[in-house]
């Protein structure tokens, strides 16, 4: 079923597990069906995520209508989420477009700016009833080679009490060394900022860049007050593997739809994974 995220994350934060919030490649048929599926079976709440730079080659409506197709055929709930908007414009013609929840990113600004702008889009949202998520600490981002280009990401424990108390999002990702892509090498997460922060709001709290990342530091993340964890690289990853797979070994004559489902399918197990690190198997 369709929803929102507004009680599927306060459900979360009050039972101490997360809702997986997983990139679907701008609304990748197999993926956003692999995930679908895969929440289906293990009873979970789920996030379809959609990232602003992925939804350029198939189209943000395209991402919008597959996902609302699987999400209206699910008996578990399914939110449809923006990821990173940079722009109220943004967020606005996601509204428009169906989507069920909207982050907006602007950590890379001061403080009052970022609250400002988010209490903006908070305004134009919460009238129709949809949640947004901000973010506080900007993501440290990847130069490829799995080296962060900044650390600044850091949130500092006076701007998260400064910034709640000019904006109140429905959730709040908070920067602690956390980053998108592969790490190399084990990353220093600050679980001490996420306990300060979870000990200044009780707003549901995010935790991105999860890939690479130990079971362990995920799970204490959760019981912290974290309600969402976001995956994209490792999803990707394995489908594009599971995808070479099926080329080099089914008998597949040609026939694409024989090498998706098998990569799917393949895809439904790092799911699944995913789901039961995130404690939400059987919350629906």
């Amino acid at each position: 079923m369709l929803v929102t995220t507004q009680d599927m994350l306060k459900k979360a934060q009050k039972g101490k597990y997360a809702v997986p919030a997983i990139n679907t490649q701008g609304g990748n048929y197999d993926i956003i069906r692999s995930i679908c599926l895969a929440a289906e079976e293990a009873k979970s709440p789920i996030m379809l995520a959609h990232y602003v730079a992925t939804g350029k080659y198939s189209g943000d409506d395209w991402f919008v209508e597959v996902s609302k197709w699987f999400a209206n055929r699910a008996s578990v709930p399914v939110a449809i989420h923006l990821d990173h908007g940079d722009t109220f414009e943004r967020c606005m013609n996601a509204m428009k477009l169906g989507f069920t929840s909207l982050m907006l990113d602007c950590s890379s600004e001061s403080i009052e700016d970022n609250a400002k702008h988010t209490n903006e889009v908070i305004k134009a949202a919460h009238a129709i009833g949809i949640p947004v998520e901000a973010e506080v600490g900007e993501l440290a981002r990847n130069d490829g080679s799995g080296n962060a280009v900044e650390t600044k990401n850091i949130a500092n424990v006076e701007d998260i009490k400064k910034f709640v108390s000019l904006c109140q999002p429905d959730s709040l990702a908070i920067g602690i060394g956390n980053m998108h892509g592969f790490y190399k090498g084990e990353p220093v997460i600050r679980l001490d900022v996420l306990k300060q922060a979870a000990a200044i709001t009780d707003i549901p709290l995010v935790l991105h860049g999860c890939t690479g990342m130990k079971d362990e530091v995920v799970k204490e993340a959760i019981q912290l007050g974290v309600a969402k964890i976001n995956f994209g690289t490792l999803v990707r990853h394995k489908y594009v593997d599971f995808y070479k797979e099926g080329i080099e070994t089914l008998a597949h004559d040609g026939h694409s739809w024989k090498i998706s489902q098998f990569a799917e399918l393949k895809l439904r197990g790092v799911i699944k994974e995913i789901i039961d690190l995130s404690g939400s198997a059987g919350k629906a």
